[in-house]
């Protein structure tokens, strides 16, 4: 049985990721530090892990199995996913995949070097998050979701 873990720590597209949950009666892990109000849906969980560095990572990591999916923005939390057999999606709705997951933990650790090279701050950041990232996102999480529970 298909299962939607949400990655809840600076997520834009928790309510778009429950719509489509609903719509397809899968039981939602909303799983964060704190900070997230409970969700009175039944099909909702709301799990505050403890404090600390990927603990909540590690909380979906360690549970996700094939058929489920993750959002995320967290490549390494990506790739453990894909790894353990699940899908994962950011919240711009690009998913993650075997093909494309290598290339992406590369770049993450090239960037994460030049930052640490430039004691100023690299200039820029990420581009906003926009209107057509969320329909996207929607759109691309429903057709995960019906594959993801095509193969379960």
């Amino acid at each position: 049985m298909t299962k939607l873990y949400i990655d809840a720590d600076a997520c834009p597209v928790k309510d778009e990721a429950l719509r489509v949950a609903d719509r397809h009666g899968v039981e939602v892990f909303i799983v964060s530090n704190g900070g997230i109000r409970p969700n009175p849906h039944p099909l909702v969980q709301t799990i505050v892990v403890d404090d600390g560095p990927d603990v909540a990572d590690m909380w979906i990591a360690d549970r996700i199995v094939p058929g489920d999916i993750c959002v995320t923005g967290d490549i390494p939390l990506a790739a453990r996913c894909i790894e353990n057999g699940g899908r994962a999606i950011r919240h711009n709705g690009d998913a993650f995949t075997t093909d494309n997951i290598g290339s992406q933990l590369a770049t993450r650790d090239l960037m994460a070097d030049m930052r640490a090279a430039n004691p100023l701050g690299m200039a820029g950041g990420g581009k906003p998050f926009s209107k057509a990232d969320r329909s996207r996102f929607l759109d691309r999480l429903e057709t995960m979701m019906r594959a993801a529970k095509a193969d379960s």
